[in-house]
């Protein structure tokens, strides 16, 4: 007799896809609040420009505008329905060649991007050394999501899948406090698996230097002009 005879595919589909999602984000919300509160010094991705800069600089610009590219596909695929699109003008295959050809090249790059910066992070010493424990955790948790995400991306290629008719549902049935669990559950495995590791890097994310992203100077572009003068009172030009 097994531990928990009541317990059927359903509860576990409602478990992975109606439950754990609320509890990643009410760990993402609280875990951020609590480290801006207790740990504002280190709301920071604890810059390691000065220990190695040539391939921080190949790969960190390379990371970051293609993970905006690819978080911005999730956007468009994950919130605009497809009737929205297709009200629009954009055919149904017209739509998913563009998502497949922008997916896979921004899915290429910030991979490229991250391994760059994980190879920096491996082979300079001074950069290995400022790895906190957080990061050993979460920088191969953000890997593995990008290569799941890429793989997924892949396959659509060989195994056709309406990821707007399925994922996308039940992505959207979250904020109506109403998660359709079944679109989710009928999804291919390694959809399923990207959201998994997605809701666990989540989970983590306050915990560890991808909090920075929280903290990005935004404000920075309409700061006003600092004005320094010279002893003398005269403006310094």
């Amino acid at each position: 007799m097994t531990p928990w005879p009541h317990l059927t595919r359903q509860h576990l589909h409602i478990a992975l896809w109606g439950v754990l999602p609320y509890l990643a984000l009410a760990v993402l919300v609280a875990g951020s609040a609590w480290r801006y509160r207790y740990d504002r010094f280190g709301f920071t991705s604890r810059s390691s420009q000065l220990h190695e800069s040539r391939l921080l600089k190949i790969g960190g610009p390379l990371f970051h505008y293609a993970l905006f590219l690819v978080a911005g596909g999730h956007v468009m695929g994950l919130l605009v329905p497809e009737w929205l699109t297709r009200r629009l003008g954009v055919g149904e295959e017209q739509y998913h060649a563009v998502a497949l050809t922008m997916g896979g090249a921004s899915g290429i790059a910030v991979v490229t991007g991250l391994g760059l910066l994980l190879y920096r992070r491996l082979r300079v010493p001074a950069v290995r050394g400022a790895t906190s424990r957080s990061d050993r955790l979460t920088l191969p948790l953000l890997s593995l999501v990008l290569l799941a995400g890429l793989t997924a991306t892949a396959s659509s290629v060989t195994r056709p899948y309406d990821y707007r008719l399925g994922v996308a549902v039940w992505f959207r049935s979250l904020f109506t406090l109403d998660p359709d669990v079944t679109a989710m559950a009928h999804a291919p495995l390694v959809y399923r698996l990207h959201a998994l590791l997605a809701l666990a890097l989540f989970a983590l994310w306050p915990f560890g230097r991808l909090v920075h992203a929280f903290a990005a100077p935004l404000a920075y572009a309409a700061r006003p002009y600092v004005v320094y003068r010279s002893r003398g009172g005269a403006p310094v030009r």
